[in-house]
């Protein structure tokens, strides 16, 4: 039997992930578009605050089980930023290249060893809009912050962090290889682990 969960989130690079990395488990991962659900305002201080405001939002309109997850980018020569607030780095009409540009432009001149990063992310499974105990999992994923733009596969940071372990940028990693190393696919698999047992 199939399970149906609404993501909470408008953003397709996700759903398409979760997609990926949750196809032939019994899960149908339904974006919550479907159900015509906007974006709820981010108004948590962390991304735990911020993934159960999306998913409890989500499960309430759609009548179903909702993941959200937060996830952002912290770098340690900015003390933490832009964290929670990595999709919105560059202001209200904020966009992928506007933050990469200016995320750029913090750290010029800042040599590569003082450059180090990690993508966070922390998802959340409700079973349904007042659960008291929803799952909670974090993923982790370090790696440096490049100096230009490298690859055009993935979305948001992808292109300018580096993954030490392979030598690329996220954004020249394949589908199949960013899914075995993300923040994303790390999360998620504990969360699969949780939901088994």
């Amino acid at each position: 039997m199939t399970l149906k969960i609404v993501l909470a989130s408008n953003n397709t690079g996700k759903l398409k992930e979760f997609q990926q990395l949750l196809a032939g488990r019994h899960f149908e991962v339904l974006p919550q578009a479907q159900f015509r659900i906007d974006d709820v305002e981010e108004t948590g201080l962390s991304f735990v605050e911020n993934a159960i405001i999306k998913a409890r939002h989500a499960s309430k309109i759609a009548g179903l089980p909702a993941i959200a997850d937060d996830s952002g980018l912290e770098v340690d020569f900015l003390q933490g930023a832009p964290g929670i607030y990595s999709a919105r780095f560059s202001g209200a009409d904020a966009s992928d290249a506007k933050n990469n540009q200016k995320l750029l432009e913090h750290l010029h001149g800042v040599p590569d060893e003082q450059r180090s990063a990690r993508f966070q992310c922390i998802l959340v499974y409700l079973r349904h809009p007042l659960d008291p105990t929803p799952l909670i999992c974090q993923g982790t994923w370090e790696g440096y912050i490049l100096k230009q733009a490298q690859g055009n596969n993935g979305f948001g940071y992808d292109p300018l962090f580096l993954d030490p372990a392979t030598g690329l940028s996220s954004a020249e990693l394949s589908k199949e290889e960013k899914n075995t190393r993300s923040h994303r696919a790390k999360a998620l698999q504990s969360l699969l682990t949780q939901l088994s047992q």
